[in-house]
């Protein structure tokens, strides 16, 4: 396992980025723009994480800003934890039989997300290339939030 990108949510992208980048010494090692979902993820790194960032995208803070505007309470702008992990069926099965939640099964191959005893949403990204749908997490549903 290895640990990839903690994500905020910010209302004002140009303010954070200012804050990040301009005042804290983040760069941003990439971006994207998804007119369909109406957000943009910004990926900034810390100066001694530069080369790290740029080629395996990791450790990194994932800005995420939605076009539509909303005020975030209780905590909503803190996004998740992501971790890389080797098979990701496989974590997602042991992770179950340890009673884990898994709000948000791996049906694609590649993406779950569970939650902390504190409800803290973790991000489970499989290493490398998505594997292929797989029972009985391709049909399974969400459950909950995450």
């Amino acid at each position: 396992m290895r640990y990839l990108h903690t994500m905020v949510r910010v209302k004002d992208l140009e303010q954070s980025l200012h804050f990040y980048c301009t005042v804290f010494g983040l760069t941003e090692t990439r971006r994207i723009e998804n007119e369909k979902g109406r957000f943009t993820l910004i990926y900034l790194a810390a100066p001694d994480d530069m080369d790290s960032a740029k080629n395996k995208h990791s450790p990194e803070l994932e800005l995420t800003y939605n076009w539509d505007k909303e005020d975030y309470h209780g905590g909503r702008n803190f996004g998740h934890l992501a971790y890389e992990v080797d098979n990701i069926y496989e974590t997602c099965k042991h992770l179950s039989e340890q009673g884990i939640v898994i709000n948000r099964p791996p049906r694609d191959g590649h993406m779950a997300f569970i939650k902390s005893p504190d409800g803290i949403s973790i991000e489970l990204l499989q290493k490398g290339e998505k594997l292929a749908p797989q029972e009985p997490w391709a049909s399974m549903n969400n459950t909950g939030t995450w």
